[in-house]
This record gives structure tokens, sequence and C-alpha cells, in this order.
């Protein structure tokens, strides 16, 4: 019994691992997308462009989001104390409020710039 413990163990820490550098890769990328996006507005200097830039890092952004709740879940899916439920809630309401806000804000800016096409 103590083996299979210790073996959900290192699974579960190998899926959080996993899910948080793949956080962390997306934020990299979402970075360096909006970076190029971003020096393509000089070249065409409108507001269309610079939405552009805003809403693909939100994409990028909201999906890391998901990985980092995901890898919160799994780490206290083995051994949930009260404390670590009490900080994945919390955690969660965090993310859960910042990707909602997200995605209206994505969805704004994916209507204004199908108008001005």
């Amino acid at each position: 019994m103590i083996a299979l413990d210790n073996y959900l163990y290192g699974v579960v820490g190998g899926v959080e691992l996993i899910a948080n550098v793949i956080s962390v890769v997306l934020i990299a990328a979402g970075i360096a997308a909006a970076i190029y996006l971003l020096l393509l507005t000089f070249r065409h200097p409108d507001l269309k462009h610079y939405n552009q830039a805003r809403l693909t890092f939100s994409r990028y952004l909201v999906l890391a989001l998901e990985f980092q709740l995901a890898a919160d879940i799994v780490k206290t899916a083995v051994e949930p104390s009260w404390e670590d439920l009490g900080v994945l809630a919390a955690v969660a309401g965090i993310r859960t409020f910042l990707n909602f806000f997200l995605q209206r804000e994505m969805k704004e800016e994916e209507a204004a710039l199908e108008r001005s096409r």
C-alpha cells in the first residue's frame, strides 16, 4: 500500500509539474506573439491591430490560467486538508474571476474587430 501511495504522489507531482510548465510556456508564447503583433502596429498604427495583439495575448493567458487551476486541483486531490481546500477554493475563485473577465473582454474585442472589417 505504501508503494502505491508513493507511486500516486509521484504521478500527481509529475502531472502538476507538467501543467505548470505548460502554463509558463503558454504565457511566454503569448508574450512573444503579443510583442510580434505590437511591432506590426508600428507599421499600421491603428486600434484594430492593437486590439488584435491584446486579444491574442488574452487567449494565451486564459489557457494558461486553466492549466494552473488544473495543477492546483491535482495537487490538492491527493491528500486534501481543510487548509488546502480553503486555499484551492480561494485560488480557484480568483482565477475563475480573472478568466470570466478576460473572456468577456475577448468577446467584446472580437465583436469590435468584426465590426471594423
